[in-house]
């Protein structure tokens, strides 16, 4: 794994120095959407609703759309002006029962690893948070914006999983019926639930879904059924997509992700 960030845990005036990698990945098959004639890549352009014209990437701004229509541009100056954090620190607000955070609040998880100095600090935070059976609730900036998150312990790891604002939360617009259930049906569904009580093995449950569309792919390749398109090479479409991006850079990004460059050009580039 490769860290995506440094920086440290605070807690009263104790610091532990650490680095944060992300404890998910996805494991969906992708698709790109081709021509099923010839398998060719279907480009996107960026083009004015207003003129019709293609707009380079550097014309391009942020707009916030009213509920009337109306367009407010925001430009870079705007967003400097506005209360942002670039610090490197997880800071502890305070630590509160594991059972006070409602599940529907977390976000995404990240491993937090030591630094060799920060080995010890790290090993007191890590016991303390197991002992009192709390979560420690923090601050931490990532990606320019502030964000409540909570530290427990995993496996003798200490994770960090940031959380939604309260008031990103919908509340649920619709009734639910009380109906009263007769004592008979009662007893029977918890005599159901203790039919199929059990512990959770992670490890008893599969994506069959995907495991199938892998396989689906897998024997599509062994059976000769591939599309050799101009832009295919025998090393990986990474290589194809990084000659790309480099065009797009040099040439200030006038397309998105480079599949508006022509794979004759991209050729070209890469010899």
């Amino acid at each position: 794994m490769r860290a995506i960030w440094k920086g440290a845990v605070s807690f009263g005036l104790v610091s532990v120095p650490v680095k944060l990698y992300s404890a998910t990945e996805s494991k969906d098959v992708a698709f790109r959407q081709v021509h099923a004639k010839d398998g060719g890549r279907i480009k996107y352009q960026r083009v004015c609703a207003l003129d019709g014209e293609e707009v380079p990437y550097s014309d391009i701004a942020k707009g916030y759309e009213t509920e009337d229509g109306e367009m407010v541009i925001i430009d870079d100056s705007d967003l400097a002006d506005l209360p942002a954090s670039s610090s490197r620190e997880i800071a502890v607000e305070k630590f509160v029962p594991s059972d006070q955070i409602d599940p529907l609040l977390l976000e995404k998880s990240y491993y937090l690893e030591p630094e060799k100095t920060g080995a010890k600090p790290y090993a007191l935070l890590r016991q303390a948070l197991e002992d009192s059976d709390r979560m420690a609730l923090v601050t931490v900036s990532l990606r320019q914006r502030m964000s409540l998150a909570v530290l427990r312990v995993r496996d003798d790891v200490i994770v960090m999983q940031t959380m939604m604002w309260p008031d990103e939360v919908r509340q649920p617009d619709f009734a639910i019926d009380h109906a009263d259930a007769k004592d008979a049906e009662v007893k029977m569904a918890n005599m159901l639930v203790e039919t199929l009580a059990g512990d959770f093995d992670a490890s008893e449950f599969t994506d069959d879904y995907r495991e199938a569309l892998e396989a689906l792919v897998q024997a599509k390749i062994e059976g000769g059924e591939v599309k050799r398109t101009p832009a295919s090479t025998k090393t990986s479409g990474e290589v194809v997509d990084l000659l790309a991006a480099l065009q797009k850079s040099v040439a200030a990004a006038k397309a998105a992700r480079g599949e508006t460059e022509e794979p004759a050009k991209a050729k070209k580039a890469a010899g």
